[in-house]
């Protein structure tokens, strides 16, 4: 944060993750650097929120299979000319071994790792946030909330049934918010204090006062059996020593124009949630909108040609409830409450219900697809029925039998072989 009121505030955005459970569309991406939302990646949201709030200096901690993330980073969040500098810059920062040779061991550790760059940008607080979730946030109302409990650590609470909050890590809290107490995916969850039949879980955000998070981590570095996560280690070793509150994510407000945009989180980490995510984007009354002017969701831009549709081929053409990315074109076909990603083509005659249409994809003449998330640079030969049939999808593509959806990997990239 450049102007005063908060100090120099830091932003570090974790992005190193795997996202195993979202396989395959992780096989040659970081979990982070999945598309979203036809020409989004899902650090853009959490990119998008820091900036949008005011946080011009910002680390995104990277490491495996980020080749792609860090052109993204590179390609659409720079800033230029007069602008870069010590106090504007979004730097995409890889696992250096500068404390022995080993990857980043957990969150906790990536940040340890790059203690030097807190220290080299002069921080008085730093906003820990994740890069592996689909949300809207504006970030000063939760320093404001930092600032105004004198907190050392504030953790960002999401108010969900308790029903569900055996999924998460839950905190427990007094009646002021004050953490007492953490759990990890309780079979009996903790209940919020004056809102009955609600838990809060932990949103893996984080906004940690200088001393306290260069104290904790380095002490966690010694720690011998430590996992070196935040939300496993850190926090619950910190709680009963310092002043650590949660700020109630229910209560953020995001500009727009007159009005007051909802804030909006869900981990897409399994198939389940990513599809689910995205069809929530397409109702008519989505709880988070893309369209809010002043809470802009920012990507890269491409030199793409217009999104078309047209009948062709003696086939009419219907596109109901989709989102469509530049250079998508439907070619006499149907498409109805699904995704269309950059430069992706649908043919004569094909139907294409609640999928996930990935970058420079060809659905092919009479194909049938439902409930199908085809990845990047696929091409579906014509008359292909995915869908309709668990076995026969189970036996050629990857078939979530959780949640019945199916996914076309991206193509195996092949090596050349035969350069002389």
């Amino acid at each position: 944060m450049i102007y005063g009121k908060y100090g120099r505030v830091l932003g570090i955005v974790l992005a190193g993750g795997k996202g195993e459970r979202l396989m395959p569309l992780t096989k040659y991406r970081a979990k982070p650097a999945v598309p979203f939302a036809a020409k989004y990646r899902i650090v853009d949201f959490a990119l998008s929120n820091l900036v949008n709030s005011g946080v011009f200096s910002v680390y995104v901690l990277v490491q495996f299979k980020s080749q792609s993330l860090n052109e993204h980073v590179e390609r659409g969040w720079q800033f230029g000319g007069a602008l870069r500098g010590r106090d504007f810059f979004i730097t995409v920062v890889p696992a250096q071994m500068w404390q022995g040779e080993h990857w980043f061991r957990g969150t906790a550790d990536a940040v340890f790792q790059n203690l030097h760059l807190i220290t080299l940008y002069d921080a008085d607080r730093i906003c820990i946030f994740a890069a592996d979730h689909i949300y809207k946030m504006n970030v000063e109302e939760m320093l404001a909330f930092h600032q105004d409990s004198d907190s050392h650590v504030t953790v960002a609470a999401n108010v969900v049934p308790r029903s569900e909050a055996h999924q998460f890590g839950c905190l427990f809290t007094d009646e002021r918010g004050r953490v007492t107490g953490f759990v990890e995916k309780p079979a009996d969850p903790p209940e919020i204090p004056g809102k009955p039949g609600f838990s809060y879980v932990s949103m893996g955000n984080y906004i940690f006062e200088r001393e306290i998070l260069e104290r904790a981590l380095i002490e966690d570095s010694k720690t011998v059996n430590s996992s070196h996560d935040f939300g496993k280690d850190i926090l619950p070793r910190l709680f009963p020593e310092c002043r650590m509150f949660a700020y109630d994510f229910s209560t953020n407000r995001i500009p727009y124009g007159e009005k007051v945009d909802r804030p909006y989180w869900r981990d897409v980490g399994t198939l389940k949630a990513y599809w689910e995510a995205h069809m929530d984007l397409l109702q008519p009354d989505s709880p988070m909108t893309l369209y809010n002017s002043h809470w802009p969701i920012r990507t890269v831009s491409f030199a793409d040609p217009p999104a078309f549709s047209y009948p062709s081929g003696g086939k009419t053409c219907s596109v109901i409830g989709t989102l469509r990315a530049e250079g998508s074109r439907v070619l006499g076909g149907v498409v109805h409450r699904s995704i269309l990603s950059r430069n992706c083509t649908i043919l004569p005659g094909a139907i294409v219900e609640e999928c996930i249409i990935g970058q420079n994809v060809v659905i092919g003449e009479g194909c049938r697809l439902r409930r199908v998330i085809v990845d990047a640079h696929n091409r579906i030969s014509p008359n292909t029925s995915i869908g309709y049939d668990a076995e026969t999808d189970a036996a050629n593509f990857h078939y979530d039998r959780s949640s019945g959806i199916t996914v076309v990997a991206m193509p195996t990239m092949k090596l050349r072989t035969d350069l002389g």
